[in-house]
């Protein structure tokens, strides 16, 4: 070991057998003494001082000699790298293709392993010669490692790479082998793809990294490559096999290079190649994509239709053209369900089953919902498209030909079925999603006051005949009106099942006051109540003469109701009343359930055996086209007799399998006149909520021009249904007319509120 006094050849001639040793012949070990000495030696050198010392001057340039002393030993192992790296480079330059990768691999290891430990022996050199050549701006002066890349990069790697890009084509050919579907040195491509990286230096700032070299010398010319290969691919493949083998392969290819990015690429190279390869593989033949799309949903090819989804998804133009035919193709298939269902003929339109109907809908929505969560991951756009379909086909098909208020009438009759006793779906215990299957049609209706009328008057009817499956299931369907429209919608649902409890506690109460007071009342009589304004019912057109049988029993209801409610006036609904009759007159006693006016006309026979179609008329007041179909059901079961034109016996020998017969069927001009009447109610209702409308919106803006005023009113109030611009503005007429709203002077489409 040279003395700490040795001079710069004396201490390098030991220095540079100790540096060499570390470098080619590492693996045969270095001793503890050794290393040590060979740090001890590069120490005193740097801080010994071979300028002549003068305490009386200060040093030049303010430099001491352990400054000098440093630049002599970094410029000695530029020159042994140099050296070191040229017999590399000789070696190098007759190898190719993985050969040379698997050379360039070995001594890159062994190089890089070496100038980490010689790093460590010039620690004190580091620290202050190179910290402050740096710090005074000589950004060409590095740490003894970082140094060992830039000779390795300066004097080996950019040999090799040349104008051929010999290191990176190698690496491209392994990699193009991989996907041909060869087995390859993973671990070589990495290890030689990782010098890429390391020898990129930030000489601004060496603690970061630089990804310059690894860019320019490989990424570039990997990203190129890839994209000729898969082009090539691509377009040989389609020429070859059909549209959803192509699928396939496309997804197989882009897992393919997400795993290669895994297994031996920077991370950074991800987002380029994967876009790269989106490019090639997807956009360049979206197209073909689009147009096998329809024969895909037509067949249900439901794992093709997820890797298209998937695939195009990765572009920003892709999946639009596919939500475009799948709205279109979900809106054929309505259309075709429906018209499959009515067939031609005007008379099965008109008597279409409302649940056949509604369950044709559900049918293609379940269907189309399931291809939307399945194949779409319930993408947003593809459910709007559903939607848009659905809303279109469920309000405008073969069914309801121009009338806009079919579906809402025919899901209201469905709903009407589903919640009426002895219904199956009641029994089998599936009534609630029976109901919430309702409730996904109910929400494409756009005439939604449509159902709301038609609902509350079969509701109405469910309650005044007592044939709700029950008290749950109606809360049930209200709830979910209520959460899909909101309060006002179901409010006056609500208002009927607070009137039938109070006629139930009316009743009740009417019983006790005669028991109290009467002991004549041998008639069991029960009494609904029912507020004008929440329920649809209306008033008998024909007038009503009241049997004396029941005429005590009435006086004294309206007697008494005026006590508890003076000012209210009742208005008797005989056309919804029911009533149950005993015979006398047999030798076996039968109950008849009847309707008021049914009722009324058996009255007739306590006194009479026979009668005729005037008399009857003129004993109860009905009109006889009326009374003619009040009497069909009692000559049709025998208990009357029509033998001769518009004359009606009491049969004295009736007979019936069941002691209970009832009579009181439906008449129907009144089911037709309901939806008539419904209709008329809605027209109705659609001029006031207009109106109503246009009021809150003035008074809370003030002043509004005409065209403004009228899109607003039709956004507000499209939640439930789409009113016509001619409304709106008949509607503003009006308000103008009684003074709501004012026009403002000198404008001729400006309106005001008036406070």
């Amino acid at each position: 070991m040279p003395p700490p006094t040795a001079d710069l050849a004396t201490t390098w001639a030991f220095l540079e057998e100790g540096v060499d040793h570390i470098m080619t012949k590492l693996q045969t070990g270095v001793s503890y003494s050794k290393y040590m000495s060979l740090y001890t030696v590069a120490y005193n050198y740097c801080t010994s001082s071979k300028m002549p010392s003068n305490t009386s001057e200060p040093s030049v340039a303010g430099r001491s000699g352990a400054n000098l002393m440093g630049s002599d030993l970094y410029n000695n192992l530029i020159r042994y790298f140099v050296q070191h790296l040229r017999h590399l480079r000789d070696h190098s330059d007759t190898l190719q293709n993985e050969l040379l990768l698997k050379y360039y691999a070995g001594e890159w290891d062994r190089y890089t392993t070496g100038a980490n430990y010689i790093n460590r022996l010039f620690t004190y050199l580091n620290r202050h010669w190179v910290k402050r050549e740096r710090d005074e701006g000589r950004k060409g002066v590095y740490p003894v490692y970082t140094l060992a890349l830039v000779q390795w990069r300066a004097n080996f790697f950019l040999h090799i790479q040349g104008k051929q890009a010999k290191l990176a084509g190698a690496i491209l050919r392994l990699i193009e082998q991989q996907r041909n579907g060869e087995t390859i040195d993973q671990g070589l491509v990495k290890k030689v793809v990782d010098s890429f990286v390391s020898l990129g230096i930030d000489e601004t700032d060496l603690n970061k990294a630089s990804l310059d070299n690894y860019k320019e010398h490989f990424e570039m010319p990997f990203l190129a490559g890839t994209e000729a290969y898969y082009k090539l691919e691509s377009e040989s493949f389609l020429a070859e096999n059909t549209v959803s083998d192509y699928l396939k392969k496309a997804e197989e290819r882009l897992k393919e290079e997400e795993d290669r990015v895994e297994r031996y690429l920077h991370t950074t190279t991800r987002k380029l190649l994967i876009s790269k390869c989106e490019h090639v593989l997807v956009r360049a033949h979206a197209e073909l994509m689009w147009e096998s799309f329809q024969s895909l949903l037509d067949y249900d090819k439901d794992e093709d239709l997820q890797r298209m989804y998937s695939l195009l998804s990765r572009i920003p133009e892709g999946l639009e053209p596919l939500r475009r035919k799948f709205e279109e193709h979900v809106k054929r298939t309505g259309l075709a369900a429906v018209a499959k269902l009515v067939g031609t003929d005007a008379a099965a339109i008109e008597a279409l089953d409302p649940k056949a109907y509604v369950d044709a809908l559900l049918e293609v929505h379940t269907k189309s919902s399931d291809t939307v969560n399945r194949s779409f991951k319930g993408e947003a756009g593809f459910v709007a498209s559903l939607d848009r379909a659905c809303r279109e086909f469920v309000n405008r098909n073969a069914a309801t030909g121009g009338s806009s208020s079919r579906s809402p009438e025919l899901l209201a009759k469905h709903a009407d079925a589903l919640l009426r006793k002895n219904n199956k779906m009641a029994e089998e215990g599936d009534l609630e999603g029976a109901l919430n299957r309702v409730m996904v049609i109910f929400k494409y209706l756009e005439e939604k006051d449509v159902f709301q009328t038609f609902y509350s008057t079969k509701l109405s009817k469910r309650l005044i005949h007592g044939v709700s499956a029950s008290d749950e299931a109606e809360a049930s369907m209200i709830s979910k009106l209520k959460e899909a429209c909101g309060f006002e919608y179901t409010n006056k649902l609500q208002r009927m099942f607070t009137d039938m409890s109070l006629s139930k506690d009316l009743t009740d109460s009417f019983k006790e006051r005669m028991e109290q007071n009467h002991n004549d009342m041998d008639i069991t009589f029960s009494v609904m109540v029912l507020g004008t304004n929440f329920w649809p019912l209306n008033p008998p057109k024909d007038g009503f003469i009241v049997p004396t049988d029941i005429q005590l029993t009435y006086d004294r209801f309206q007697k008494y109701y005026q006590t508890k409610h003076s000012g209210r006036k009742l208005t008797w609904l005989w056309n919804y009343s029911k009533n149950e009759l005993r015979t006398n007159y047999l030798n076996q006693k039968y109950i008849l359930m009847t309707s008021a006016y049914q009722m009324a006309v058996l009255l007739q026979y306590n006194n009479n055996d026979t009668l005729s179609l005037d008399e009857l008329a003129t004993a109860t007041n009905v009109g006889k086209d009326l009374l003619t179909q009040v009497l069909q059901p009692l000559v049709k079961s025998r208990i009357l007799i029509s033998e001769e034109t518009d004359q009606y016996d009491l049969n004295p020998h009736f007979k019936s399998k069941k002691i209970r017969v009832n009579l009181n069927q439906p008449i129907k001009a009144e089911v037709k006149a309901e939806s008539s009447d419904v209709l008329k109610t809605v027209d109705e209702d659609r001029k006031y909520v207009i109106q109503a409308t246009i009021v809150r919106i003035m008074k809370a803006r003030k002043t509004m021009k005409n065209q403004p005023l009228i899109q607003e009113v039709a956004s507000q109030i499209s939640q439930r249904f789409t009113p016509k611009i001619p409304d709106i503005k008949k509607a503003i007429d009006t308000l103008l007319e009684k003074e709501y709203i004012e026009r403002v002077d000198g404008t001729r489409d400006t309106f005001a509120y008036v406070a």
